[in-house]
């Protein structure tokens, strides 16, 4: 390794181990030590230190050493005259090459660009990690409940293999049995895989919104920041939806995109906009579903639109305002994240769930058959009975 990058990796350990010292020493006993080996943290390789050749990367290393060559599963994303750092990532056993490069800012024709005073609202969510109310009564909802379920779906089975090892688990000072190591490995490497999936999966539903605002010219994107939730403990099963929900991803993801396509960013209060009227601006009860209904004025709409058209009409630090020009959207365009997660596919199912049988309690039965890829419903030219024979009719 060069001395360049061995002082990267030191610094990076060493700025981790004051940091936890600081926070012991100040009363904070959850904070640990960083324990992790040193040879596994991030190496970053800076411009110079580093040469692509094809899906080929060459590596600088100490003198008198020859240069580490890795090879790639595939080209590089961006040119190579724009990439400005690339670093080594080990998760989970495998080797990942994370790529920086210097992207510019989207060119558009004469008439087309962006417009800043076309103003959106996004409201990130839960069920929707982007709820978007537009200009011109437009909207945009991006669903999230593919990711939902890949993370509970993880939860779940990280559970059941902690139950099935809990017997074997070392005590502490132990090293460990050798199947213990393995089992570890394993867990590291779903642990890695899964987070790959969902930022993936948040990537995409990020590209969908720019998108989507490139084609309508909105020069300026409202985010809400509900950050200030993370403070609050609300029991274990909260924080957990809430760290699954990782919203300053979500902001980070549509912030880079978005000076990408040449959109202008600003982060506002997102206190009371989804409990807000838009019509009469009086203050509602927040609903338990997704329908928002004003008692006052008999306003009713979608309630993450609601959020997201309050949020477009408050201005950074300031109130939420009423406004007639910008109506509330009544064209609303309908997204899917996670496409590539198990299950969101044409099979209807994730693998991970149990077999359904008929005959169980609460059993929603045998699964239907998967719709075309033209997507044209079997259910207008043949149905399954319960003995899994086929009548035909209409269903």
């Amino acid at each position: 390794m060069s001395s360049i990058c061995a002082e990267g990796v030191l610094r990076r350990y060493s700025d981790a181990w004051f940091a936890a010292a600081k926070r012991r020493a100040d009363g904070d006993t959850s904070a640990r030590l960083p324990r992790r080996k040193r040879r596994l943290l991030p190496v970053r390789f800076r411009h110079g230190c580093f040469a692509v050749d094809g899906q080929r990367l060459r590596l600088a290393v100490a003198r008198g050493h020859p240069p580490l060559w890795v090879r790639l599963d595939r080209k590089l994303p961006y040119p190579v005259e724009q990439v400005r750092s690339v670093t080594l990532i080990n998760e989970g056993s495998r080797l990942f090459v994370e790529v920086a490069a210097e992207v510019p800012v989207a060119t558009y024709a004469p008439g087309t660009e962006p417009d800043p005073d076309r103003v959106a609202g996004v409201d990130p969510g839960v069920i929707h990690p982007y709820a978007v109310a537009g200009p011109d009564g437009e909207a945009l909802l991006v669903s999230g409940r593919a990711m939902r379920a890949e993370a509970h779906l993880h939860l779940k089975d990280t559970k059941h293999r902690r139950r099935a090892v809990a017997q074997r688990a070392p005590k502490p000072g132990q090293a460990g049995s050798r199947r213990w190591r393995k089992y570890r490995a394993r867990q590291r490497k779903l642990e890695a895989r899964h987070k790959r999936r969902i930022k993936q999966a948040q990537h995409e539903a990020a590209t969908q919104v720019i998108q989507w605002a490139v084609q309508r010219r909105v020069g300026t994107l409202r985010i809400g920041d509900p950050r200030g939730v993370l403070e609050l403990k609300a029991g274990r099963r909260h924080n957990q939806r809430v760290r699954d929900w990782r919203p300053g991803y979500l902001i980070r993801c549509l912030k880079d995109k978005a000076e990408q396509a040449g959109i202008r960013v600003e982060l506002v209060d997102e206190r009371g906009t989804s409990s807000t009227c838009p019509a009469c601006g009086r203050r509602v009860p927040k609903p338990a579903g997704r329908r928002f209904t004003c008692m006052q004025c008999g306003f009713s709409g979608h309630r993450d639109l609601v959020g997201g058209a309050n949020i477009a009409r408050r201005d950074p630090g300031g109130p939420i305002t009423t406004s007639p020009k910008d109506p509330f959207p009544v064209v609303i365009t309908h997204r899917r994240a996670g496409r590539h997660l198990p299950g969101a596919g044409w099979s209807r199912r994730d693998p991970r769930r149990r077999p359904h049988h008929g005959t169980a309690q609460g059993s929603p039965g045998r699964p239907r058959p998967a719709p075309p890829p033209s997507g044209e419903s079997l259910a207008t030219k043949a149905r399954i009975n319960q003995y899994g024979h086929h009548t035909t009719g209409v269903a």
